[in-house]
């Protein structure tokens, strides 16, 4: 595991080397985007879904560096274990949600999947296939590759898509879905039902759909400044449109005619990995301080990994405060005709 992180990180610099300073500074620009969102300014859903484009194309390469491939914080269900270890365990227990009655001959479907690394982690579990959807062309360039070199371009295919529009698959498609702080904070509250509907849509009846996703939860106020003065801080990392309650997107489930069978927190935290990489970002920063100084590295790289740093703070804030969760689960079935 250690070469393979090795192996990642190696890969994260040289992507982030090959992409164009306009890549780069639209990385930042999206950023400051989304902060103003979060303050007030009206936007298009248009914007907003380029905006996440170009927030991620930079994003999934710099995070890979930091042992954050997988672009989302589990919950920490071992303390004995790291990052990816809750990953692991996190991702199981989603898979076991799901309810295959076949895994061997299963077909998922990975919404929001990034660079399709928990994809690939599905399509070993249960020996079947997954597909993974995705706005950013860049991480499913990465995913593909990563197919190629693991053998399994035959059991795992991947598309890059808009989650705004209709999903580019055939309805009864997949055994399930599944997705991992990767859907529902990207779209406002009016968008919600016709994105369910397509989940409904590309569903097997009696098929499921299991997630681990970023939700307030209940204690949230928005007449409190406090809790304002953190979501306003930590929501922009995410790139994300709005925040969602769990109601909200059990009603929209529940509308497009799935059962919700499970809307619970998570069972542990995650603030704890939250701290955990908030300071490794730090000893990161310091470095880059010093390359810059050199000039070996451009200014952004310390602005980018500065905005990361504050907001993961305010993550921990806000988990500590139990006004937000970063694993929020649901299970919803689609009824059997």
């Amino acid at each position: 595991m250690n070469w393979y992180r090795l192996r990642t990180a190696v890969g994260g610099l040289r992507r982030l080397a090959e992409l164009t300073d306009e890549d780069k500074q639209a990385c930042v620009d999206a950023y400051r985007f989304f902060q103003r969102m979060q303050a007030g300014e009206p936007t298009e859903t248009a914007e907003e879904t380029k905006a996440v484009a170009d927030y991620y194309k930079v994003l999934n390469n710099m995070l890979s560096i930091f042992d954050l491939e997988k672009l989302y914080i589990p919950p920490q269900l071992d303390e004995s274990l790291g990052l990816y270890g809750n990953q692991l365990l996190c991702e199981q227990a989603v898979l076991q949600e799901l309810a295959l009655e076949n895994p061997a001959r299963s077909h998922l479907l990975d919404m929001g999947c990034g660079r399709g690394r928990i994809s690939h982690y599905f399509a070993t579990l249960t020996g079947g296939r997954v597909s993974g959807y995705n706005i950013d062309p860049n991480q499913i360039e990465n995913a593909i590759d990563w197919a190629a070199e693991c053998g399994m371009s035959d059991r795992l295919h991947f598309k890059v898509g808009d989650h705004h529009e209709p999903l580019q698959y055939d309805s009864e498609t997949f055994d399930g879905c599944f997705s991992f702080q990767a859907v529902w904070p990207f779209f406002k509250k009016e968008e919600l039902d016709a994105h369910a509907a397509e989940m409904y849509r590309v569903l097997k009846p009696g098929a499921r759909y299991a997630c681990s996703e970023y939700l307030l939860t209940p204690h949230f106020d928005w007449e409190n400044e406090e809790h304002l003065r953190l979501h306003r801080a930590y929501l922009p990392t995410l790139a994300a449109t709005q925040s969602m309650y769990p109601a909200d997107v059990c009603a929209a489930l529940e509308r497009a005619g799935f059962e919700i069978l499970v809307s619970a927190p998570s069972k542990r935290p995650a603030w704890p990995i939250c701290e955990q990489k908030r300071d490794l970002i730090l000893g990161g920063r310091k470095l880059v301080r010093a390359l810059e100084a050199i000039r070996v590295v451009p200014p952004w790289v310390e602005e980018s990994l500065e905005l990361l740093q504050s907001g993961g703070q305010a993550w921990t804030d806000a988990e500590k405060s139990k006004i937000a969760d970063l694993n929020w689960r649901i299970v919803a079935e689609k009824a059997v005709v």
